[in-house]
């Protein structure tokens, strides 16, 4: 019986991934193999010697103290696409309040409740909210994973002209991207051209505060800016002075910050980005499935700390090794195993950045359980070992 638990409400139909005979799964678990998480800061969480994995429902890990489980050998899981669509819904909504002021619209018709001339006043009062088509305008998309492709297409499909940036564009991605989508070569052509840009990458030390004065500077006059990605991803101050001098038309955002929270031509949202039931049930059965395919057999799939690295069980015993990414590290553990006796019947390593990940299949692993795991650890480098599978 593994322990699973969960930091918050996960949906029931995520859990049911989880077999009750085999995961035990509660938000009172005190020593868990591993976490389902969405939102819970675990940057003060103190990560037990029994966590194996952590699933993030959802595609962003900076609520998780990535690099420091990566040191412990706890495997952290994401799930990319699994909100994709909820995601791309939400920008094609707010290409269009960015336009035709249909948030400031509605709330200047609240007031009028109980205006005997209301009909009259509306008449006259509309003209202050018109705004484009956004039919026949060029959108541009930097970031073309998951998201990015799906908002590239459907903008497509409703008549606007779409330039894409992506230096790191996967095979996956290029499959499935329109062949109408203009792939720029920088992030500043794509901004100088486009009247309405849209933000898909994820935030780290490179692109914090991306968008910045520099590059606003560069932006065509009167463009539209959408983050529904990451809030880190632009800088405030940068972005007000660009809507008060005119570079920017309209700001929409998932991600409130004092200093843009009010101000005249931005849209601010609670993060509703993946607030739909669908995402919600698509990411928790994502993390589910992550998690149990690792617990029960070793393999990884969507890590952001190590590599991905699966075979198919065979029935065979069955040893993983997470470890550093350093030379002769592969020699040294099989060295162990022949040291042991112990034939290899199957074995993959994969590395990613510093870190890589070992599966070992044997086979037969006698009795040599305690010593094999103690020599394994003992191996400079090594993080984390364990036996999966026994015969």
């Amino acid at each position: 019986m593994y322990n699973i638990l969960t930091l918050n409400a996960i949906s029931p139909k995520g859990l049911e991934k989880l077999p009750g005979e085999q995961f035990a799964v509660s938000a009172d678990i005190t020593k868990p193999d591993g976490i389902i998480v969405r939102s819970a800061d675990m940057h003060d969480y103190s990560i037990p010697d029994t966590l194996l994995a952590i699933a993030r429902a959802g595609a962003g890990t900076n609520n998780i103290p990535v690099d420091s489980c990566a040191e412990k050998g706890v495997v952290v899981f994401n799930t990319p696409g699994a909100n994709a669509n909820a995601v791309k819904e939400l920008v094609i909504a707010s290409l269009l309040i960015s336009s035709r002021k249909i948030t400031e619209a509605a709330e200047w018709t609240k007031t009028l409740k109980g205006q005997p001339d209301m009909d009259k006043l509306i008449e006259g009062g509309k003209k202050k909210y018109a705004g484009p088509e956004i039919i026949g305008k060029k959108l541009g998309v930097i970031g073309l994973g998951a998201i990015g492709v799906l908002v590239a297409n459907a903008a497509l499909a409703l008549g606007m002209e779409v330039v894409g940036y992506d230096p790191f564009l996967s095979v996956h991605s290029a499959w499935h991207i329109s062949g109408q989508v203009s792939l720029a070569k920088s992030v500043d052509e794509v901004v100088s051209v486009c009247d309405y840009i849209t933000i898909h990458i994820p935030q780290n030390e490179n692109t914090k505060k991306m968008i910045d004065a520099e590059l606003l500077k560069k932006f065509k006059k009167g463009a539209r800016l959408i983050n529904l990605s990451r809030g880190g991803l632009i800088d405030p101050a940068a972005v007000a002075d660009a809507l008060d001098e005119g570079i920017l038309n309209k700001f929409v955002t998932d991600f409130a910050d004092n200093e843009l929270l009010g101000k005249e031509n931005v849209i601010t949202l609670p993060h509703l980005g993946a607030s739909t039931p669908e995402s919600e049930e698509n990411c928790a059965a994502m993390a589910a499935v992550e998690l149990k395919n690792f617990i029960e057999y070793g393999n990884i799939k969507n890590s952001v700390n190590f590599p991905n690295c699966e075979t198919p069980y065979t029935g065979k015993a069955r040893v993983t090794v997470a470890h550093k990414n350093i030379p002769n590290m592969v020699g040294s553990i099989t060295a162990i195993f022949a040291k042991e006796n112990l034939n290899i019947d199957n074995m993959i390593n994969k590395s990613k950045g510093n870190w890589a990940y070992t599966i070992i299949d044997l086979d037969t692993l006698g009795d040599k359980h305690d010593s094999l795991i103690k020599e394994l650890k003992e191996l400079k480098g090594v993080v984390k070992a364990r036996i999966v599978r026994e015969n």
